[in-house]
C-alpha cells in the first residue's frame, strides 16, 4: 500500500448511481414535507409540531439542524491544519445540552412559551424580547444562511463541478419548498433521515479513509504529534486551554441553550422526561463530529498533503473525490445535501417563528389560528428569498471572510447567555438590568468585529487597539461575560426589583410559584418526566459525562 503523498483529482462527474441516489434522497424528504403539509392546522402544530414529538427524533433533529456543510469544511478543514484540537468545540456541546436539559428545559416548559423572545419578554421586558428577536433573526441571515451556501458550495463544485449558482439556488428552493408546507413537524422529521443519511456517508468515508493509511496508528506517525494532543496551553492563538473551557462555554450556551433554532426543537416534546433525553441523545451523537469529520482532514493531510496544506478547506472534498468508490459517492453527497438542507430548514423556520410569534402576533393579537399558520408561511417564503438574494454574492465570500462570519456568533453571545443565565439564577434582576447589558455587550461585540476587519488594511499601532484585535475571540468573549455581567446587576440594583407574582415559574427561587394566566386559552402545562424517565436520563447523563471525560484524557 503506497502512503505517500498522492496527486488529487480535481472533480469528476457523478455516475448514474450517484445520481439515482441522491434522487431517492429528495423523494424522502419531500415526501415527509407534504405529508405533514396536509396535516398542520394550528399554530402549535406548525411551529411546535404539536408538541408531541420523541426523545429520538428531538435528538436527531438537534444534531442535524447544527451540523451543516460549514463543519464538514471547516472541521476537516482545520483538522488537517492543525489537528483534533477543534474538537473541543463538539465535545463540550455534549455537556452543554445537558445544560440545556437539566436547566433550561423545565423553565422553558412550565411557561409555555413558543420562542426565547417570549420566554425573556416574561421574565424582562418587551424591550429585551424585541431585541432577541431582531439579533437573531439578523444573525440568521448574515451569518447562518450565507456561510451554509458558501460551505455547500464549495463541497458541491469541487466534488462535481456543479456550478456554485445553480447548485445555491436549488438548494434554497427545495429546502423552502418542504419548510414552508410542512412546518415544523416536516422540518424534525426530515432531520431524522438526514441525520442517519449524514452519520452513514461520513462514517462510511472515515472507515475508508482509516484503511487507505494503513490504520489509526499508522496514521499518526504520518502527522505531526501534536495533532492528536487536544490540550494546548493558554498562549495557543487558535485553541488556548482558557478559552476552550472558560470562553467556549459562553457560545454554547447561549447557541444550544437560549437560540431558537436550538431550543424550538426542544419546545416541542410531549413531555419533559422526552425533552431531556432528546437532548441527551444528541450530546452522545455530538461525539461522532470529531471522529467523522476532524479526522477524515487529517486524513486527507496524510494522504494529499501538498493539495491540502494549500486548501484546508478542501481537505473533505479531496476525500470524498479520491477515495470513495461509485454509490459512495452519491451516499456521501446526500449526506452533504442533508446536512446543508437540515441546516437551512431549521433557520427558515425558526425565523418565521421569530418574526410570526414576537412581531405580526404582537401587532395583530386577535389573529387566527389560521392567520398565524399561513403568515408564518409567508415569513418562511421571505427568509427563503433573502437566502436567493445571498447567491449572488456567495462567490465574494472568502476562507477569510468566512471566519469573521463565524467569530461574529462570540461577538453577540455573551450577553445574551448572562441574561439567561443569571436571570434564571437571580430574581431581583430586572428588565432595565437586562436591557442595558444587552445593550454594552452589542457595543463592545460590534466594536472588535469593526476594528478585526479594519485591521486587515490599516494596520493599527494604538496599544489599546492591538489588546482589542489581537486578543483570542474566546479570551474577548469571557472579557464581554464579565463586563456584561457587571452592567446587568448594577443597573438591576439602581432599580426596582419586579413583581414576584410576575416571575412566577420563570428562576430558581420562585419554580414552585403559581403562573398567572392572561390567555384564557393557554395550554396547559406539559407533564414532567415520570419516576422512569428521570432513573433513565440520570443514567444516561452519567454514562454521557464518563465518555466525553474519558475522550478528553485520552486525547490530552
Amino acid at each position: 500500500m503506497l502512503f505517500a503523498a498522492q496527486i488529487a483529482t480535481a472533480h469528476k462527474a457523478l455516475a448514474n448511481l450517484d445520481l439515482a441516489i441522491i434522487g431517492v434522497y429528495f423523494l424522502i424528504v419531500f415526501g415527509i414535507g407534504f405529508y405533514f403539509s396536509r396535516r398542520e392546522r394550528t399554530s402549535e402544530e406548525y411551529f411546535l409540531a404539536g408538541r408531541n414529538v420523541g426523545w429520538f427524533f428531538i435528538g436527531a433533529s438537534l444534531f442535524v439542524s447544527n451540523i451543516s456543510t460549514e463543519h464538514f469544511i471547516g472541521l476537516s478543514g482545520t483538522g488537517a491544519s492543525s489537528g483534533l484540537a477543534v474538537g473541543h468545540f463538539e465535545w463540550l456541546a455534549c455537556l452543554i445540552l445537558l445544560i440545556l436539559g437539566w436547566v433550561f428545559v423545565p423553565f422553558y416548559l412550565r411557561s409555555n412559551v413558543f420562542t426565547m423572545p417570549q420566554f425573556l419578554e416574561r421574565r424582562f421586558s418587551r424591550q429585551c424580547a424585541v431585541y432577541l428577536a431582531g439579533i437573531s433573526i439578523i444573525a440568521y441571515i448574515f451569518t447562518k444562511i450565507s456561510v451554509q451556501l458558501y460551505a455547500a458550495s464549495v463541497v458541491l463544485e469541487r466534488v462535481a463541478g456543479w456550478s456554485l449558482w445553480k447548485t445555491a439556488i436549488v438548494l434554497v428552493i427545495a429546502t423552502g419548498i418542504y419548510t414552508i408546507a410542512g412546518g415544523l413537524a416536516a422540518v424534525i422529521y426530515t432531520d431524522t433521515v438526514q441525520t442517519l443519511i449524514l452519520i452513514t456517508g461520513a462514517v462510511a468515508l472515515t472507515i475508508i479513509g482509516l484503511h487507505r493509511v494503513g490504520g489509526f496508528a499508522h496514521l499518526q506517525t504520518m502527522v505531526p504529534a501534536s495533532y492528536f494532543h487536544m490540550m494546548k496551553p493558554a498562549s495557543d492563538p487558535a485553541f488556548p486551554w482558557t478559552g476552550i473551557f472558560f470562553g467556549a462555554p459562553i457560545l454554547g450556551i447561549w447557541y444550544w441553550c437560549t437560540d431558537q433554532v436550538i431550543v424550538q426543537r426542544v419546545l416541542s416534546a410531549r413531555d419533559e422526561g422526552h425533552a431531556k433525553a432528546g437532548t441527551i441523545f444528541a450530546g452522545f451523537l455530538k461525539i461522532l463530529p470529531v471522529f467523522m469529520l476532524v479526522l477524515p482532514g487529517i486524513i486527507a493531510y496524510a494522504l494529499f498533503k501538498d493539495q491540502v496544506s494549500a486548501k484546508p478547506d478542501y481537505a473533505y472534498p479531496t476525500l470524498v473525490l479520491n477515495l470513495l468508490p461509485t454509490g459512495l459517492v452519491g451516499l456521501v453527497m446526500a449526506a452533504l445535501l442533508a446536512a446543508v438542507m437540515g441546516a437551512m430548514s431549521s433557520v427558515f423556520n425558526s425565523a418565521s417563528t421569530l418574526v410570526t410569534l414576537d412581531f405580526y402576533k404582537k401587532i395583530n393579537p386577535s389573529a387566527s389560528e389560521k392567520q398565524l399558520v399561513n403568515f408564518g408561511r409567508v415569513a418562511t417564503g421571505g427568509m427563503v428569498l433573502l437566502g436567493l438574494l445571498w447567491v449572488p454574492f456567495i462567490h465574494l465570500l472568502s476562507a477569510q471572510l468566512y471566519i469573521y462570519l463565524q467569530s461574529v456568533q462570540a461577538y453577540i453571545s455573551p450577553p445574551i447567555a448572562a441574561c439567561f443565565v443569571f436571570g434564571i439564577l437571580w430574581p431581583r434582576l430586572n428588565g432595565q438590568g437586562a436591557i442595558s447589558s444587552l445593550l454594552v455587550g452589542f457595543v463592545l461585540g460590534a466594536v472588535r468585529f469593526v476594528l478585526e476587519v479594519l485591521d486587515k488594511s490599516a494596520h493599527y499601532q494604538s496599544g489599546a487597539i492591538r489588546w482589542i484585535v489581537d486578543m483570542n475571540f474566546l479570551h474577548y468573549a469571557i472579557f464581554m461575560f464579565v463586563v456584561c455581567t457587571i452592567v446587568l446587576v448594577a443597573v438591576s440594583l439602581m432599580y426596582p426589583a419586579p413583581d414576584r407574582k410576575k416571575l412566577a415559574g420563570l428562576t430558581f427561587a420562585t419554580v414552585d410559584d403559581k403562573m398567572e394566566t392572561i390567555d384564557a386559552t393557554a395550554r396547559p402545562q406539559m407533564a414532567k418526566e415520570t419516576g422512569l424517565e428521570h432513573a433513565m436520563n440520570v443514567v444516561f447523563t452519567l454514562a454521557l459525562i464518563a465518555t466525553v471525560v474519558g475522550l478528553w484524557i485520552r486525547f490530552r
